[in-house]
C-alpha cells in the first residue's frame, strides 16, 4: 500500500467499488506499517485520512475543530471525492474557514442539541491537535459514535502524557506553559495565526490497555491505537536533541506506552 500513490490519486465515486468494508482498522495499520516516530504521523495524516476514506469507502467527512485551518480547500477536497465539513466549537475560528466549505457548529463533548447536528450523516470525523483541549474526551467519543453512520471511522490525533514534554505542559500553570511555547515557536502561536489553548490531557494516553474500555463503553469495539514517540521541541537544542531522541528510540523499541508523545485513536463503528 503506497501512501504516494494514495496522495497522486485523489478518491473518485468509482473508488468506492475497490473499498473494502469488512476489513478492520487493526488490519488497516498493520498493512500501514507506521513508523515508530511522530514525524511520521505528521508527514502522513492526510495521506492517512485519505487512505482511510478509499479503503472503507468513506466520503462525508468532519473535521472536528478545523477552524481556521481544514485540512483541505473546498477544490482539494473535490478532488479528492469527499464531501468536507468543517467543525468548530468557535465562531469566531468556523468564521476564518477558507471560502467554499461547510461548517458547523457544536461541541463535540456536548450533549449534540447544537441546530448543526447531524446524527448519523459522517462517515468519517477526524481531529488533529484537539483532543487535548477538550475537557470530557469519554462524552465526545460517545458523541462521535452517534455522529457516525454504520461503518463510520474516526480518527483522533493528539499529544499524550506522560511524555515529559507534555507532562511539563499539563502540570504547569497556563502562563507559564503559554510562555514556554511562544520562546521554542513564536512564528506559529497567537500573532502567527496558530492560537494556544488550555490543555488538559482528559484520556490522551498511547496505552491500548487504558484507552479501550472507555471506547467500549463509548460504542466502539473495532479499535486501533497507533503510538509515536519523539517529537520537535528540541530541534534547537544540541546535546539535549540527541539525549532525547535515544531516550525516545529506547521507548519506542520496548514498546513503553507510558512516555509516547504522540498517537492516533482510530473507531468503526459497527455496520449494523
Amino acid at each position: 500500500m503506497s501512501l504516494a500513490t494514495v496522495t497522486a490519486d485523489p478518491i473518485r465515486p468509482a473508488s468506492r467499488a475497490h473499498a473494502n468494508p469488512n476489513r478492520s482498522v487493526e488490519g488497516f495499520f498493520r498493512e500501514l506499517a507506521p513508523d515508530w516516530h511522530s514525524q511520521w504521523a505528521w508527514d502522513h495524516y492526510e495521506p492517512t485520512i485519505l487512505n482511510l476514506a478509499r479503503q472503507f469507502g468513506l466520503r462525508r467527512v468532519c473535521e472536528i475543530g478545523g477552524g481556521r485551518d481544514p485540512l483541505f480547500t473546498a477544490e482539494q477536497a473535490a478532488g479528492h471525492g469527499i464531501d468536507l465539513i468543517v467543525n468548530d466549537i468557535d465562531a469566531g475560528e468556523l468564521a476564518l474557514t477558507p471560502a467554499g466549505l461547510k461548517t458547523a457548529r457544536f461541541d463535540i463533548a456536548g450533549d449534540l442539541s447544537e441546530p448543526d447536528i447531524a446524527r448519523g450523516g459522517y462517515d468519517l470525523m477526524v481531529s488533529r491537535m484537539v483532543f487535548e483541549h477538550v475537557e470530557d474526551v469519554e462524552r465526545a467519543w460517545t458523541n462521535i459514535h452517534a455522529l457516525l453512520a454504520p461503518g463510520g471511522v474516526a480518527l483522533a490525533f493528539f499529544p499524550t502524557l506522560w511524555a515529559p514534554v507534555f507532562a511539563l505542559n499539563h502540570l504547569l500553570p497556563e502562563k507559564a506553559s503559554r510562555a514556554i511555547v511562544h520562546a521554542l515557536f513564536p512564528l506559529r502561536r497567537d500573532g502567527g495565526g496558530d492560537p494556544k489553548f488550555p490543555a488538559h490531557y482528559d484520556w490522551c494516553r498511547g496505552s491500548r490497555a487504558t484507552l479501550a474500555p472507555m471506547l467500549n463503553r463509548a460504542g466502539f469495539t473495532d479499535i486501533h491505537i497507533q503510538r509515536f514517540w519523539g517529537h520537535g521541541y528540541f530541534d534547537r537544542m544540541p546535546g539535549l536533541k540527541q539525549i532525547d531522541h535515544g531516550f525516545n528510540a529506547l521507548a519506542a523499541k520496548i514498546g513503553w506506552d507510558f512516555v509516547t508523545t504522540y498517537a492516533y485513536v482510530v473507531v468503526r463503528k459497527d455496520r449494523g
